[in-house]
């Protein structure tokens, strides 16, 4: 069932309610540093929960009388970014550090929700072994870095090798256009009946997975690659009316009139990325899904959705551009970093933790166990790092022709009204060029009209 604004508004509000209510606030005992992260929603999965147990039992042990009180906010993303906002806002309720998305941090940033870490990561010697685009993720405008990067990611398309056999269709399938990857999802639907043949995520519901695994990895493919297509750098203005968007909202338009994505209800749905990767892909279920390195987090041993086989059952291909013209292939990286609340009661504790988490030996443990792509030097170059899992020199080699999106803080705003658009495509709500008019409104209000023509 497709869910309705009022719902989310309702929960929204309870949590903001709730949040408030709190009381303590992190400063409230001076030897306890509180962790806010995200908690996934499919309680099977706990990667992360298992990953800062043991980070805390390492800390507590090295730091006698300190403690750590782990805050988990189990939500869907976009209403992880709503309780996380809610929470920072008042010294009663913020924490002392928070699991911050790159693509929320410049806002939040701009709102004065976080600590600059400068001082901090003068001091610390480690900080010159990560990647300085990783640390580029979380500088802002004013040239400060407001977080510590604990990996990135990179996104292709997963396909099932089984389906696939059913269908005809090559086990070390490599699509060099978008009319291939619609025309194998065709063929799916045609000969694998009762299978998903696509899944591009879509709509408001699915927040940033909508505009990041979905649209941006569609516009991005489109030009030759040597210009932004959501942000115009040389005029600093974000870009409206271009065809490269009406071509990218038309793909998905495609997915979702042709029938070769999911029902719309449970596209709709905001919880249906965990019934991807817990169902969906794990079942058969799905013949091509776009996504991201991460997936495989939900399946290692311990994970709590254990499937070993995935990588016999599963085939990677990257993203093509639209035409396959150079490079031949797109990619969006993204990834999340460990900030410090500005009013987070115990912040040079807080930093200490981020220190216990990201020793080389404790940032490796943490790439392997969600899989993700290390931002530090010293652990990409770590054959124990690389062999791994399957997948991880795939997804890695990808960074190479990888793009991020823009960093300022309307970047959520104009994120909101890409899936707004997605949305009316997906429901046959809009036409693309109606669509496309809505959005290029949308953008104006919220870039304060920065925005040019292409």
């Amino acid at each position: 069932m497709r869910p309705t604004a009022a719902p989310v508004l309702l929960a929204t509000l309870l949590a903001a309610t709730t949040l408030t209510a709190c009381g303590s606030g992190s400063g409230s005992d001076p030897d306890t540093v509180k962790v806010s992260f995200k908690q996934s929603t499919d309680n099977s999965v706990r990667v992360m929960d298992t990953y800062l147990g043991e980070m805390k039992k390492q800390f507590e042990k090295a730091n006698p009388g300190k403690k750590v009180e782990l805050v988990p906010i189990k939500a869907p993303d976009s209403e992880y970014y709503t309780k996380l906002q809610q929470m920072l806002r008042s010294p009663k309720t913020a924490p002392d550090l928070v699991y911050e998305d790159t693509f929320l941090i410049n806002s939040d940033i701009t709102s004065g929700y976080l600590k600059p870490l400068d001082p901090y990561l003068d001091k610390w010697p480690d900080w010159d072994r990560f990647i300085d685009t990783a640390k580029a993720a979380a500088k802002a405008q004013d040239g400060k870095t407001y977080g510590v990067p604990d990996g990135t990611d990179t996104r292709g398309l997963w396909f099932d090798k089984g389906v696939f056999a059913k269908a005809g269709l090559p086990a070390d399938w490599q699509p060099k256009t978008w009319d291939d990857v619609l025309t194998a999802a065709r063929t799916i639907k045609k000969k694998v009946p009762g299978v998903t043949p696509l899944n591009v995520y879509t709509g408001k519901p699915a927040g940033e997975a909508a505009t990041m695994q979905g649209f941006e990895m569609l516009l991005y493919g489109t030009g030759d690659g040597t210009a932004d297509p959501l942000y115009d750098t040389s005029s600093k203005k974000w870009v409206a009316g271009s065809q490269a968007f009406k071509d990218a909202l038309t793909f998905v338009e495609t997915v979702y009139k042709e029938k070769l994505g999911p029902d719309v209800a449970d596209a709709l749905d905001p919880n249906f990325a965990t019934s991807v990767r817990g169902d969906l892909l794990p079942g058969g279920k799905l013949g091509i899904d776009l996504d991201g390195s991460w997936l495989p987090q939900d399946w290692l041993k311990g994970s709590g959705h254990e499937w070993p086989e995935w990588s016999r059952k599963l085939g990677l291909a990257h993203m093509p551009t639209q035409h396959g013209q150079a490079p031949g292939k797109v990619s969006m990286s993204g990834g999340w970093t460990w900030s410090i609340p500005a009013k987070a009661g115990n912040p040079d504790l807080a930093f200490d933790f981020i220190k216990t988490m990201q020793t080389k030996a404790n940032a490796q443990k943490w790439y392997i166990a969600n899989s993700g792509i290390a931002v530090r030097k010293d652990v990409a170059e770590d054959p124990a790092y690389t062999q791994a899992q399957p997948g991880i020199k795939f997804f890695t080699d990808l960074v190479a022709s990888t793009h991020y999106r823009p960093a300022y803080p309307a970047y959520p705003k104009v994120s909101t009204a890409i899936q707004e658009a997605m949305e009316s495509v997906t429901t046959g709500d809009s036409s693309v060029d109606k669509a496309a008019g809505a959005y290029d409104e949308e953008l104006k209000s919220a870039t304060d009209d920065q925005v040019t023509r292409k």
